[in-house]
């Protein structure tokens, strides 16, 4: 029998609408028939619609972490609301007669099974794996195109420095802003938004410090991805036959995209992975015109803190599926993880669900970090880097929440403290709902935060994003 629970429903959705949409229909009992195979891995029913003729949808659990989706409505979201609705009532436990398998749903069946079976005898005969042939020829032309753009923005940034930022008006930023459109033609999309990072803060903050402050940053990172860009880009120009940097953020910076195969090539990735999500957050780039998805989970089987992140671009947001909190265990067949170090960032295509457990919970505490000394370093370190992530995620185990005047602290076992607050980054606070945790979190418990340093005061602060038990996770960032 299937496992379909509430949650794991809510992830397969595309956005929050169409899980709204799919739960009206299981609570307002639009389905006619509901009913499912003798073994439990089809469901499938009728569903009333607006016409006269029902509409017949299945959802086919075959392949353990990849359902098939399939209904005779003419929506061009996978899963349809339907499918949804589907997987509702039977989360919700209402009852599902058992009933054969119909006849098309068995024959595309026999062809998926079929075309299974191509696949191994072709890898037992040792077939080519389908790895991709470099055309040197090509990549030859995009590489010289990427330094062509890349001397182009070196242009930008000296133009910008020698005039100083103070003499930055309309006219100037609406010149940078058609300048910095043309790298669209460069293959260069990493350094065209660390550009729009640079105009971004003189249209949106008012106060004009704030701007040059943030400018200044963001010119500190774009001098180092264009310097180490140029370089890296250079060589591979002079070595064509060498293999894209799969051992670094580089290649993602400047805006290259890994494709999974990529990743199984450069080794980075992982079987039978299970992860628990500690938070979520959904925020928007501006610089990179997406809305970004973001989860932090722990891995149990390292303790590491990975992240997941889903890009919505704008104009194609609403056919791209919208990620969401999830409270259960999910386990990848494949886990890849994308170059880079500290919170490294993973995905995966094919995934189970199982219910967390105190367990999980508790396994998940016993990775905590005890001291802040070697946190704090380790942070310090990292943020150091121009192109590092500058808000590691960490999780602490903690002595006590303290409060120290208006604000509050967290203490290890030698009451060393780091200050929380609420940081601008994030956007969203978290520190007024620490007045209103039970006592019992408040001491020794393990607690996630992100880290930033604020240079202008040399203060390295932490804000909470969730509290982690022997029992639960208490969320304080969804």
């Amino acid at each position: 029998m299937i496992n379909v629970t509430e949650s794991y429903v809510d992830s397969l959705a595309l956005n929050s609408g169409a899980i709204k949409n799919g739960k009206d229909l299981a609570r307002k009992n639009k389905f006619l028939l509901l009913q499912q195979s003798e073994d439990g891995t089809l469901l499938f029913g009728e569903c009333q619609g607006s016409g006269k003729e029902p509409y017949r949808c299945s959802v086919d659990f075959g392949t353990e972490g990849q359902p098939v989706f399939r209904c005779s409505c003419p929506s061009r979201q996978f899963p349809c609301k339907h499918n949804l609705g589907l997987m509702y009532a039977y989360a919700a436990g209402q009852p599902f007669t058992t009933a054969p398998v119909p006849q098309d749903i068995a024959e595309k069946r026999q062809k998926a099974e079929k075309r299974e079976e191509k696949k191994k005898e072709a890898a037992e005969e040792g077939a080519p794996a389908g790895k991709r042939k470099t055309n040197k020829a090509a990549l030859a032309k995009k590489i010289a195109s990427q330094l062509e753009g890349i001397g182009l923005a070196e242009k930008l940034v000296l133009q910008l420095v020698q005039s100083g930022l103070g003499s930055v008006d309309k006219s100037m930023l609406q010149t940078l802003e058609e300048q910095t459109k043309q790298l669209g033609n460069h293959y260069i999309p990493g350094v065209q938004t660390a550009l729009r990072g640079i105009v971004l803060p003189f249209r949106t903050c008012e106060d004009r410090e704030q701007a040059y402050s943030a400018v200044i940053d963001q010119l500190a990172v774009l001098q180092t991805l264009l310097r180490r860009s140029k370089s890296y880009l250079q060589g591979r120009l002079d070595t064509p036959d060498a293999p894209a940097d799969a051992g670094s953020s580089l290649e993602e910076w400047i805006g290259h995209a890994w494709q999974l195969a990529e990743l199984r090539e450069g080794g980075h990735v992982r079987s039978d992975v299970e992860l628990l999500q500690l938070a979520f957050r959904s925020y928007t780039d501006e610089a990179r015109g997406e809305f970004v998805d973001e989860g932090c989970w722990a891995d149990l089987q390292t303790g590491d803190i990975r992240l997941t992140r889903t890009y919505r671009p704008f104009r194609a947001a609403k056919y791209i599926r919208e990620d969401d909190s999830m409270f259960d265990v999910v386990k990848a067949k494949e886990l890849a993880m994308y170059p880079g170090d500290g919170n490294v960032r993973v995905r995966w295509e094919e995934v189970v669900h199982r219910q967390a457990s105190a367990e999980d919970y508790r396994h998940v505490c016993s990775f905590a970090k005890p001291s802040f000394p070697e946190v704090i370093k380790a942070v310090k370190n990292q943020i150091k880097h121009p192109l590092a992530e500058k808000h590691p995620v960490v999780l602490l185990q903690y002595k006590e929440i303290a409060q120290a005047g208006a604000s509050y602290v967290l203490l290890d076992e030698d009451d060393r403290p780091i200050p929380l607050t609420d940081i601008a980054y994030l956007g969203e606070p978290t520190t007024p709902l620490l007045p209103l945790l039970h006592k019992t979190l408040l001491k020794r418990q393990a607690m996630l935060v992100m880290f930033e340093h604020r240079m202008q005061e040399g203060l390295l602060t932490a804000q909470p994003l969730s509290i982690v038990t022997p029992e639960a996770v208490v969320r304080l960032l969804y």
